[in-house]
């Protein structure tokens, strides 16, 4: 087995591998001048299973190249099976057809990561299950639930006192799995979506009066959402208000609004590296996902079972 990583986020796969106590693969990623993607593998890997550690954050484009490149690099230096392993799954969001004339941005990121040369994708908590759907080869979606239920147990006062809230109809299932985990109650919070990014709550489904909510969800982007929804729980009586974000994306003013919001804390994962400007807010904290995907590799790697990892 070899890991080898992109420039995405090397903090976590430095994480992974310690995890699998196995090194990285010497390899030299770089630009060429007009900013063209460059990778040369430095050790051979003829006959290797090798994972390649790539999320496809911001600068999501350029980070996707990336991978694609690395997984060409690797076919024609003869790797006998290759993992694309994207702790952050980009362009998810764009699952569906929205509109006329609109794309399934997820299905062709989807093929090109196969035609790369792909013989597997490793991710987490993909934005919405169908898309599992649209690779050709095996496709395992990691739940960050054993994490946040771990988080919330060490800093939960009682686990009575919680209430797990979905911020739309559309994460139900995600919340439920997470409340199911914590023997907690569930919420929901109806909104209205006007245009991307922007929403406005509508109703709160389930009484969350003097309760401490947890919203939970996959990706926080701009926090306009999320910012309104914790809003609306404390108008309807929450003794506080909580979130649980799988994927940090933090864009734009993200980082000021969780800051001058009523959300006491946000927690995320670290699938996508912390700017310094997020690391920096007192409000915002990562819990590390090295642990579920170097243990996840390790199992791909022996040919055992993943899904025994959410039992």
């Amino acid at each position: 087995m070899k890991l080898l990583a992109g420039n995405s986020n090397p903090r976590l796969a430095q994480a992974i591998a310690h995890v699998l106590d196995a090194p990285l693969t010497r390899a030299n990623i770089r630009r060429f001048a007009d900013n063209e993607v460059f990778v040369v593998i430095e050790e051979n890997v003829r006959g290797e299973d090798v994972f390649v550690i790539q999320s496809t954050s911001y600068p999501a484009n350029d980070n996707l190249m990336e991978l694609l490149i690395c997984i060409d690099a690797l076919t024609r230096a003869s790797a006998r099976r290759i993992t694309a392993v994207m702790p952050y799954f980009g362009y998810a969001r764009q699952d569906r057809k929205t509109g006329g004339r609109t794309p399934i941005s997820a299905k062709l990121v989807a093929n090109l990561i196969t035609r790369a040369g792909a013989d597997r994708v490793l991710t987490m908590d993909m934005h919405s299950g169908q898309i599992q759907g649209f690779f050709d080869i095996p496709t395992d979606n990691l739940l960050p639930t054993p994490l946040i239920d771990a988080d919330i147990r060490r800093g939960a006062r009682k686990v009575g006192e919680l209430m797990i809230v979905s911020p739309d109809v559309g994460g139900v299932v995600r919340a439920r799995t997470l409340a199911e985990r914590l023997d907690a109650d569930l919420a929901i919070v109806d909104k209205k979506r006007s245009g991307p990014g922007v929403s406005e709550v509508m109703n709160i489904i389930g009484d969350v009066k003097d309760r401490r909510c947890v919203l939970f969800d996959d990706i926080v982007d701009s926090a306009g959402t999320l910012c309104n929804a914790a809003a609306a729980l404390k108008e309807a009586g929450a003794a506080s208000v909580s979130a649980y974000v799988t994927h940090g994306v933090l864009s734009g003013a993200a980082v000021e609004r969780v800051t001058n919001s009523v959300l006491a804390e946000l927690v995320t994962t670290d699938s996508i590296e912390a700017t310094d400007h997020v690391a920096g807010s007192s409000k915002i904290r990562q819990v590390t996902c090295a642990n579920l995907i170097g243990e996840a590799i390790r199992r791909i790697a022996n040919e055992e079972s993943v899904s025994k990892l959410f039992d």
